[in-house]
């Protein structure tokens, strides 16, 4: 349930009149942002190679090019080095800087750094995502979903067919886990293969009933070459019920095969992203220390190899570490880190003198982070850093930051200035005391003498957090600029604020958290501009939770909410908990499944509340959702019609947790902003 990850779909139309020109900043305006991802630094540290994706709303996706930029010589405009209507992804290079892989068409191809001499390298039907050069040049390392019962490529090629040709479609399985967020699992598995970066015959490097990586909460690259080309690591779940799991172990094999060797097997929690040092001496990697607990605090290891010793650098860095990169010398990592809703950039040393025993060599990276909100995509070549960097006014954009001098230079330059306002912070008294933070985002054409009605939106998790960044799925300037004041809160269980923070939510869905809420709004409503008499409130997931908890306790002396959006939202804990496939979640969440702890099952479900619903509520969903199974969203509508609630339901049947195709995204859109603008 935790939202990870925020995708969606932009549209191109080129220039800077293409945006609307008028006051607010609408959904066709969001459109046609550019959205930029995945720069990667040549080995010389000249040249960036990004990705672009532009949004075809007749064709109903996303397109994806890669484009090239010369560092050294920053006045020149971008290169467009693919085209076409087939997207091109991950642009990877080659040790020597004279190629570049990438994906296409579900393949992978070599390329000239101008984008000629194309070559394809795989041949695999099952397809080819994710490559990794080894560092001689001579193996690329990548993932595709197989039979594992399959010996070869012609093998999985004619079961594939057979499935397609087979009018029953009939799903079968002897395991849990063997459907994932919107894909049904039950068949294949995802495997880690090498091919030669001539071309040729790959090989599953991974074999066996199991996915690598495993399907827990770890992000980015999950395997890795030795420096010297001879060993690759990767990620395998050695338990037995994967659904109740959040183990994830750190594998070592040869890339001639044989047995692999378990190099954190004695931590249960998630071990994920290893990465050598240049020197060969050292894997680093991130690991959660609590098993089955998803959210636990990310650190940041080192693992070793002569000795086998593993010690966590950042011992008492009370923050999560997300993605990282180690310094050509093998002597720094820098990392990214949430801190207060907002992503920011820290370095370690690899080698810290421990007998200082302090919790302070983290130091914060202030020349890059003063410039920047939010920050991600790291990539790391001699001095030069290049990053993703964004926040709720701008969108992303790639920036390289010669960590000399700190002297910043804009890559990417795709979109132009919106003009639109920032995030203002804000910070209020919680539950039992506790401070809360939050942000404000206000309408491009605010007028401080005008009363706003407020919405107030409720991220998903419960362990996430509004960040300062640009987003697709629910985009705050959309929101903003349709005539509100936004109020993001992050209350208990929110990242970024410590991982005791994240923890208070934990088997207390509707506890303190609702309270930091509802203070929040309390709050919010003494500003003079705000019409205390209407406000709204939409969520998904978790935030969704919340809506349908507000729906029963929508009471509070203060102030009413007047309308109400829940999207894929938790509604009746018991069936939630016996449908959904992430099991470890509701385990963790609720100390256990419902016949193990009743209790805390009905004290915090919605569904126990519905004589109490009376608020308008729009609900909406997907079908193909396994994460929070649509039957949520159709209780929810059930109840509130019974009890004779202005209510709406919309379900999108090609649709999983979040509303992704570009048409469906118009659609939902159009009916939250509808919804509110008719009831507030």
């Amino acid at each position: 349930m935790r939202a990870r990850y925020f995708l969606l779909f932009l549209i191109i139309f080129g220039l800077t009149t293409a945006f609307s020109q008028q006051d607010g900043f609408n959904f066709e305006d969001l459109m046609r942002v550019k959205r930029v991802s995945d720069p990667q630094v040549s080995p010389d540290g000249r040249l960036v190679a990004y990705v672009v994706g532009t949004t075809d709303m007749a064709s109903n996706k996303v397109v994806n090019q890669i484009f090239l930029f010369d560092l050294s010589n920053p006045q020149k405009p971008a290169k467009q080095l693919t085209s076409g209507n087939t997207s091109s992804t991950s642009p990877r290079w080659s040790p020597d800087g004279e190629k570049i892989a990438f994906v296409t068409g579900g393949q992978i191809w070599l390329m000239d750094t101008d984008g000629r001499s194309r070559k394809q390298i795989t041949d695999i039907s099952t397809g080819a995502s994710q490559p990794v050069w080894s560092p001689n040049g001579k193996l690329i390392a990548f993932l595709s979903d197989v039979y594992p019962e399959c010996p070869d490529d012609a093998c999985n090629k004619k079961r594939d067919e057979e499935a397609e040709k087979n009018p029953v479609k009939a799903v079968v399985t002897k395991r849990l886990l063997y459907r994932h967020w919107n894909e049904w699992r039950d068949k294949k598995r995802t495997h880690v293969f090498i091919v030669s970066s001539n071309g040729g015959i790959a090989k599953d490097l991974t074999p066996g009933d199991f996915d690598s990586p495993p399907y827990a909460a770890a992000s980015g690259s999950d395997f890795a070459f030795s420096p010297d080309s001879t060993e690759l690591l990767f990620l395998k779940n050695p338990d037995r019920v994967e659904a109740t799991s959040t183990n994830s172990d750190i594998f070592a094999i040869s890339i001639d095969g044989g047995t692999p060797r378990n190099l954190t097997q004695n931590n249960r929690g998630y071990d994920a992203s290893p990465a050598y040092t240049p020197d060969g001496k050292y894997i680093i990697y991130r690991s959660q220390a609590t098993a089955g607990f998803e959210s636990d605090r990310w650190r940041l290891m080192r693992f070793d190899r002569k000795t086998g010793q593993t010690v966590e650098l950042t011992r008492g860095f009370d923050l999560q570490v997300d993605e990282f990169v180690i310094s050509p010398d093998s002597k720094t990592i820098y990392f990214v880190a949430g801190y207060r809703g907002r992503s920011k950039v820290f370095q370690v040393p690899v080698e810290p003198d421990f007998r200082l025993r302090i919790a302070t060599f983290v130091k914060d990276a202030d020349k890059i982070n003063d410039k920047f909100a939010s920050i991600n995509s790291l990539s790391l070549v001699n001095k030069n850093l290049t990053f993703l960097a964004s926040s709720m006014a701008i969108p992303n954009e790639v920036f390289a930051v010669n960590l000399d001098n700190f002297s910043s230079i804009p890559v990417s330059k795709a979109n132009p200035d919106l003009n639109l306002n920032n995030a203002e912070e804000i910070e209020w008294t919680g539950a039992l005391g506790k401070k809360i933070h939050g942000f404000l985002l206000k309408p491009r054409n605010f007028d401080p003498g005008k009363k706003y009605p407020l919405l107030v939106l409720i991220h998903g998790g419960p362990q996430g957090a509004w960040f300062d960044n640009w987003g697709y799925r629910w985009n705050f300037q959309v929101f903003a600029n349709a005539g509100y004041v936004v109020f993001l809160p992050n209350p208990r269980g929110s990242t970024t604020y410590g991982q005791e923070f994240v923890n208070d939510v934990s088997g207390d869905w509707g506890g303190k958290s609702f309270i930091d809420i509802k203070n929040g709004v309390a709050k919010v409503i003494g500003l003079p501009f705000i019409d205390k008499n209407r406000i709204g409130a939409a969520g998904a997931s978790y935030g969704g939770y919340m809506i349908d908890w507000i729906l029963g306790h929508n009471n509070d002396p203060r102030f009413r909410f007047k309308a109400l959006v829940s999207h894929a939202g938790v509604y009746n804990l018991e069936s939630m908990a016996a449908s959904t496939e992430e099991l470890w979640f509701v385990i963790w969440e609720f100390k256990g499944m419902p016949w193990q702890n009743r209790l805390l099952y009905e004290r915090w479900s919605p569904h126990r509340f519905v004589k109490n619903f009376n608020t308008p509520t729009l609900v909406t969903a997907g079908e193909l959702d396994f994460r929070v199974p649509v039957d949520q969203s159709l209780q929810l509508f059930t109840g509130l019609q019974m009890q004779g609630v202005d209510s709406k339901l919309i379900i999108f049947p090609d649709e999983g947790h979040w509303i992704l195709k570009p048409q469906n995204s118009r659609f939902w859109y159009r009916n939250v902003l509808n919804w509110f603008a008719e009831k507030l």
